[in-house]
């Protein structure tokens, strides 16, 4: 609540110096909307219409549908094959005269050559047949194997992607409000160079100093200028790049609000933090079932040796086919094996426990990778705390100074432009301060996006 206070109290100070500033210093968009933010609010906005997350979820969506696919192949297919076929010529029968009797009694029998037809010129046959996989259901298994850890894949990517989200609405957050204060530093600085460079002046005409010394102070102001307009400038790219990434139309001004920044993460320790990658890192999760994955195709590689057998019925209709009934069925098994493939089999089996063997070293780098980036933060989130000690004392003595040069103006035995000064070096201290607490912020919630917590 101290942070927010002090942060709300300078950020009013930073609106009401860019208020009185230089209407034509900086070139302005006009007609922009303004959104009013607060950190939840941008929170909810990017997960709402973050591209980025959409398309995670698209790809969750698509890695189900590929598990079904894979899945029907369980189930018995059932197809339906017809034909319609003109034959242009017919082989017939030729029963020549008197080939079963040439009794007298009877006579020729048959009395003349016949000719017999087989079938019709045209034919047409229907049948519907079912054909069930037996032993491919082994290969089949391993493959909806593979497609459930694509799916947790797919899950554990959209969770990290929601997660990093989140720290960089954090982190665009904490630089907008951080260059807001280094801006309102600058407008400080600027006025102090101001009233410096009028007592020069005064002094040059008054005899009482040289000519270069207004010169020195001409060249400070505008420096001071200068890195007023830097900072300006940073704001806006800073607003294009938030409203990209809230999904909000580019060019949309954002006014934050510093009292929405909530609590100070509190994190465990780092051997703790370290020790419980295993079971919440996203990355790491991911790469298990990579492992998985792997372990599946080595599988589904073995199950390639087995004999393909599929039990088949089909029920036919016929007509123009000799020796046919118009209505019939069929029923069996079918076997098939590939006796010689060219040694593509055993390629595939050694193929697939190589990329089992990467997956688990990935596995274990990842593992070091992820420990190596919280052991870092942790030293980092250290010397933050440290370096806020260093400001916060600076800021004690800037306060003091501030007031001790205000007091001697007041018994006149200071400048003008001395109190302007303390003043810019007083709102400079303040923003380091704050600087540092917010880079604090962000890194310890860098830390629960490693541990696979969404920051908040």
């Amino acid at each position: 609540m101290l942070l927010s206070s002090a942060l709300s109290l300078v950020l009013c100070d930073a609106a009401q110096a860019q208020a009185s500033a230089k209407p034509d210093a900086i070139p302005v968009r006009e007609h922009r909307p303004t959104v009013k933010l607060t950190l939840p609010k941008a929170l909810a906005l990017a997960m709402e219409h973050n591209r980025h997350l959409l398309l995670a979820g698209l790809a969750v969506a698509d890695a189900e549908e590929k598990k079904n696919i894979l899945r029907s192949d369980y189930y018995p297919h059932i197809r339906n094959e017809s034909t319609a076929l003109h034959v242009t010529a017919l082989e017939g029968v030729v029963v020549p005269a008197g080939a079963f009797s040439q009794a007298s009694t009877t006579g020729l029998i048959p009395p003349e050559t016949l000719n017999l037809g087989q079938g019709a010129q045209d034919t047409f046959t229907s049948g519907t047949g079912l054909i069930q996989p037996i032993t491919q259901l082994l290969k089949v298994h391993a493959g909806v194997k593979a497609a459930c850890a694509d799916i947790h894949i797919a899950k554990l990517e959209a969770t990290d992607a929601e997660d990093s989200i989140a720290l960089l609405v954090h982190k665009l957050y904490y630089e907008m409000l951080t260059k807001q204060l280094q801006l309102n530093a600058a407008d400080e600085s600027v006025k102090a160079s101001t009233v410096e460079e009028e007592e020069s002046t005064q002094a040059v005409e008054a005899g009482k100093s040289l000519d270069v010394a207004r010169l020195e102070n001409r060249a400070a102001s505008l420096q001071q200028e200068q890195a007023s307009i830097t900072d300006q400038i940073a704001i806006n790219d800073l607003m294009m790049q938030f409203d990209d990434v809230l999904g909000l139309p580019l060019g949309t001004k954002l006014q934050l609000d510093a009292d929405s920044l909530g609590e100070e993460p509190v994190l465990p320790s780092d051997d703790e933090a370290v020790a419980s990658l295993r079971k919440r890192n996203p990355k790491v999760l991911s790469a298990e079932q990579t492992v998985e994955k792997a372990k599946a195709a080595v599988s589904a590689a073995k199950d390639a040796y087995i004999p393909d057998l599929s039990g088949i019925a089909r029920y036919s209709y016929q007509s123009g086919i000799p020796f046919l009934v118009h209505n019939f069925g069929t029923f069996g098994g079918v076997l098939s094996y590939d006796l010689f493939d060219g040694g593509a089999r055993e390629a595939k089996l050694k193929q697939a426990k190589i990329q089992l063997h990467m997956a688990e070293v990935q596995l274990d780098q990842t593992q070091s990778d992820v420990s190596v980036q919280v052991y870092a933060a942790y030293d980092q989130i250290r010397k933050l705390q440290q370096l806020i000690q260093v400001a916060s004392e600076t800021l004690l003595v800037r306060q003091e100074q501030a007031r001790v040069v205000q007091e001697r103006l007041n018994e006149n035995a200071a400048l003008a432009s001395e109190v302007a000064r303390s003043q810019a070096n007083l709102a400079s201290a303040k923003a380091s301060v704050l600087e540092a607490k917010l880079g604090l912020f962000l890194l310890q919630k860098q830390v629960l996006t490693i541990l696979g917590e969404r920051p908040n």
